[in-house]
């Protein structure tokens, strides 16, 4: 039982390592000499490295509400694992714990749907996505794996 709280103790720390990179890294979408992200648009020209911030439309600003909310959804989840893997009576199960988990991975997916379907494609044969965009898609699915987890999982003395 020890071992199978530590994985999935593991697997939580990795998706909210995954969630803060994809959400702060500077490649959702990259292209020649250019690349995009939920907060910047920074161009290599004559030499230097310029950033302008990203858009005010409505869209990126979703996505970024979006990628925060999952982010601090996968950190209250795992605060609440911790609270309750000593508080709760013997038998329990850590609903509280993958509802939050849930919802994080819903909100991942939603954001990363989003930026799929509006990002606009200026030269889409030049333009391709990112390691950050690749990694907010990773964490969908182990996040929604990492709750149904937690649904199922028992707690033992």
């Amino acid at each position: 039982m020890l071992l199978i709280l530590l994985g999935v103790l593991i697997l939580h720390l990795i998706i909210l390592i995954l969630l803060i990179v994809s959400t702060a890294a500077s490649t959702w979408s990259v292209g020649g000499d250019r690349s995009q992200d939920l907060w910047y648009n920074c161009a290599t020209t004559n030499g230097g490295y310029h950033c302008s911030p990203a858009s005010n439309e409505e869209w990126i600003q979703a996505v970024q509400a979006l990628m925060i909310l999952s982010l601090l959804f996968c950190f209250f989840s795992l605060i609440a694992f911790l609270y309750q893997l000593f508080r709760l009576v013997k038998g329990g199960r850590f609903f509280f714990t993958a509802i939050f988990q849930i919802l994080a991975s819903l909100f991942v997916m939603c954001g990363a749907i989003i930026y799929t379907v509006m990002n606009p494609d200026d030269d889409a044969s030049v333009t391709h996505y990112g390691y950050a965009y690749v990694l907010a898609w990773v964490a969908f699915p182990l996040c929604l794996i990492s709750g149904l987890i937690y649904i199922v999982l028992r707690k033992k003395e």
